[in-house]
C-alpha cells in the first residue's frame, strides 16, 4: 500500500526547481542546448527529485512509475495520443519562433533532434508526472484535483521562458501557457490510466520534437 504523501515535500521540491530554473532563464543563453536539456536540467530536476524519493521518503524508483506493468496500454495511449499532439506541437513552434520554415532535416539533425526531444522528457514528466502527480493524488485521493495541481505547477515552470527568453506579450503569453497546460493535463491523464511513466514520456516526445526539429 503506498504511503500517504506530504504535500510540503511537493512544495518544496518544486520552489527549489522554480527558483534555480528561473533564475538560469533570467540571464541570456549562454549555454548550448544540448548542454542545457541533456546534462544541466536533469541535474537540477532529477537528483533533487530522486533524493527526496530515495533518501527522504525512502521509496524506490518504481513509485515514479518506471514499470513494465500495462506496457502495451501505454504504448497504445503514448502512440496514439501523441499523433494528436504532433499538431500542438508544430502550433506551438509558430508560437515559439514566430513561424515555421520547414526545411528537410538531415540524418544528424533528425537524430541530434530526437536526442534533444527525448532527454526533456524524461526528466520532466518523471518530475511531474511521476513525482508530483503521484504525490498530489495519495494526498487527495481525486485524479482530478491531482492532474489539476501537477498541470499548474508544470505550466508555472515554463513561465521563465516565456517571460525571460521569448518576451511574450500577455496575448501571446496566455495562449502560450494555455497550450502548455492542456498538454500537461492530457499527459496526466494518460498516467493515470496505465501507471506507467513510459505513456507520458511518448507523449511528451510526440509533443516536443517538431519544435526542436523544425525551427
Amino acid at each position: 500500500m503506498a504511503k500517504k504523501a506530504n504535500p510540503r515535500y511537493s512544495l518544496t521540491l518544486f520552489s527549489l526547481i522554480f527558483i534555480i530554473w528561473s533564475f538560469y532563464r533570467y540571464f541570456p543563453e549562454f549555454l548550448p542546448v544540448w548542454f542545457e536539456e541533456l546534462i544541466l536540467k536533469p541535474a537540477l530536476w532529477l537528483l533533487p527529485t530522486f533524493w527526496l524519493v530515495l533518501i527522504v521518503e525512502k521509496q524506490s524508483l518504481f513509485s515514479l512509475g518506471f514499470t513494465r506493468k500495462n506496457l502495451s496500454k501505454a504504448l497504445y495511449w503514448g502512440f496514439g495520443l501523441g499523433l494528436i499532439f504532433l499538431v500542438e506541437g508544430f502550433l506551438m513552434n509558430i508560437l515559439k519562433y514566430r513561424g515555421l520554415q520547414i526545411v528537410l532535416p538531415s540524418l544528424n539533425s533528425l537524430s541530434g533532434s530526437l536526442w534533444l526531444s527525448l532527454a526533456p522528457a524524461f526528466t520532466e514528466e518523471t518530475v511531474f508526472r511521476g513525482y508530483f502527480f503521484t504525490r498530489f493524488f495519495r494526498f487527495w485521493h481525486e485524479e482530478i484535483w491531482a492532474n489539476l495541481a501537477s498541470s499548474f505547477l508544470f505550466t508555472l515552470i515554463h513561465l521563465p521562458v516565456a517571460v525571460f527568453v521569448l518576451s511574450y506579450a500577455p496575448a501571446m503569453l496566455f495562449i502560450y501557457l494555455f497550450l502548455i497546460f492542456i498538454f500537461a493535463f492530457s499527459s496526466a491523464f494518460v498516467f493515470a490510466r496505465t501507471q506507467n511513466l513510459l505513456a507520458s514520456i511518448l507523449l511528451h516526445l510526440f509533443w516536443s520534437w517538431p519544435i526542436v526539429l523544425f525551427k
